[in-house]
């Protein structure tokens, strides 16, 4: 009861310091928000090893340099790519139009980090939603409060040195269940930016706030009989060995085309797959999953070694990650689900039509709106999985966990995927800073109005009555871009 009550004050005390500093910072110019945004980018990259390291002391997940690379995309990667993205004023203007979109902030975030990938996820939070000028309370997943912590006392120090109003980034360290449903309810609170397990995304979109939720992926990857199998192999192991497979759009399970698959089981071997007997599989799904088919977080994010370790079965320690051969799909085959560990699925199939359903099935089993991999180059067969899939990633020629995220394709960088309507979120978006603030449109006449709407309405129609009607486009006065930003500013300052 105590540490409730102590996690829902502090909720409550950091929302509102964060509320009286959004109202401050709301008022800044581009060139203000883009100084601080670079200097807490900046900070957050040069603490990237320090962070990654400690994110995994604290959770016991993955491996700390790629826990440093996730760190990476998160600060300096993504402010190059989001740094000349307007946020103030006017952002876009059509003037054939002559409709004026206008950049307004939300208000305050509250923002809610997983244990798989915290320090990099609060990194990414942090800096779009104060790029967008709103300010963010960070909830952390209790597994990660520390680092968490930490990550956000960082930035939050730069960005105040660079002119941030003190407050505007806050972070809980008393967290419970109690207090993190107070940040979401709270009055002040404009919107939740969750992500994490399906239960918290479940929590965040029911409070009745506007809501970003994405949660678990299933995302198969497919290896047509075109392919370059030797780089499939290459990125495929790559991919599901990075950070332990914690990254919700890691590869959970290939799906090879007939013909090649002895190749590419052969080559996968040869960069450290090792392909369990029937055996070692089911022990393996018995330490990772729960009679009731509960994931069992004690295995989350652990390497070959330590799962067989727990297991009891033996394993090479030159595996990078463990192999099991499948041929059905749901909840009698627990090694078809997300598996947040370097244990992959294996299926053939004999043709992509074949591998098109089957990929269809392990998406449709926890992995709605997600991602796909596709690894071919027959662009007919790229293209129908784009067409056909249920899914709002679908990456080329690539590694899962890279090309989603952004950094080897020109996705948004992002650690929030949206799964969209089917996967139960609002986007299917990467989420970006574009999402982080609302839009005003200015929009002049451009045509006069019809006779009909100009008279007093009923049978009266004395036209008598109506209003000149010769207003048109071309006898308007000319508003340029330098006045309407000039009437933003005197307003905004006004505020």
């Amino acid at each position: 009861m105590d540490s409730d009550l102590n996690s829902i004050q502090q909720a409550r005390d950091l929302v509102t310091s964060a509320r009286k500093a959004q109202k401050k910072w709301a008022n800044s110019t581009q060139a203000d928000v883009d100084l601080v945004c670079e200097a807490m980018a900046s900070a957050a990259y040069q603490s990237s090893e320090l962070l990654g390291r400690m994110a995994c002391e604290e959770t016991g997940y993955g491996v700390p340099i790629h826990k440093t690379l996730k760190n990476h995309l998160s600060s300096k990667i993504l402010w190059d790519a989001i740094k000349d993205t307007r946020t103030v004023g006017v952002i876009r203007q059509d003037l054939e139009n002559r409709v004026y979109d206008i950049a307004w902030p939300i208000g305050l975030i509250a923002a809610l980090t997983p244990s798989t990938n915290p320090t990099s996820t609060v990194m990414f939070k942090i800096l779009i939603a104060t790029k967008a000028r709103n300010a963010i309370v960070i909830a952390p997943h209790p597994a990660s409060v520390q680092c968490c912590a930490e990550t956000a006392a960082v930035m939050a120090k730069a960005g105040e040195a660079a002119g941030a109003p003190s407050g505007l980034i806050g972070c809980m360290t008393e967290v419970t269940l109690a207090g993190t449903q107070e940040l979401m309810q709270h009055d002040d609170t404009s919107m939740i930016l969750a992500t994490g397990g399906s239960e918290m995304v479940k929590a965040a979109h029911s409070v009745g706030k506007p809501a970003y939720g994405v949660g678990p992926g299933n995302v198969p990857c497919y290896v047509d009989r075109s392919a370059n199998v030797e780089r499939a192999a290459r990125y495929i192991v790559a991919s599901k060995s990075f950070d332990y497979s914690v990254i919700c759009a890691t590869e959970q399970s290939v799906v090879v085309d007939q013909p090649i698959a002895g190749k590419l089981a052969s080559l996968m071997e040869n960069q450290g797959a090792y392909f369990m007997n029937d055996q070692q599989a089911v022990q393996i799904a018995n330490v990772l999953f729960f009679p009731d088919g509960g994931t069992n977080s004690q295995a989350v994010g652990k390497s070959p070694q330590k799962l067989a370790e727990m297991a009891d079965i033996s394993v090479p320690d030159s595996a990078r990650i463990l192999v099991a051969r499948l041929n059905k799909v749901g909840q009698d085959e627990p090694l078809s689900k997300e598996k947040l560990t370097p244990v992959l699925g294996w299926y053939e199939t004999d043709g992509w039509e074949l591998g098109c359903q089957r990929c269809i099935e392990l998406i449709n089993f926890g992995g709605r709106g997600h991602s796909l991999v596709i690894h071919s180059d027959n662009d007919d067969v790229i293209m129908a999985f784009g067409l056909e899939k249920p899914v709002f990633r679908i990456v080329v020629n690539t590694m899962g966990t890279m090309g989603t995220t952004g950094l080897t394709t020109g996705l948004t960088p992002s650690m929030t995927l949206g799964s969209g309507g089917i996967g139960g979120s609002i986007t299917g978006d990467n989420i970006g800073v574009e999402h982080m603030f609302n839009i005003k449109r200015l929009a002049y006449e451009t045509c006069s109005a019809p006779d009909e709407a100009m008279g007093p309405g009923g049978d009266l129609g004395d036209k008598s009555l109506r209003l000149p009607t010769d207003l048109t486009r071309n006898n308007h006065d000319q508003v340029s871009q330098v006045n309407i930003e000039a009437i933003v500013d005197r307003v905004m300052n006004e505020l």
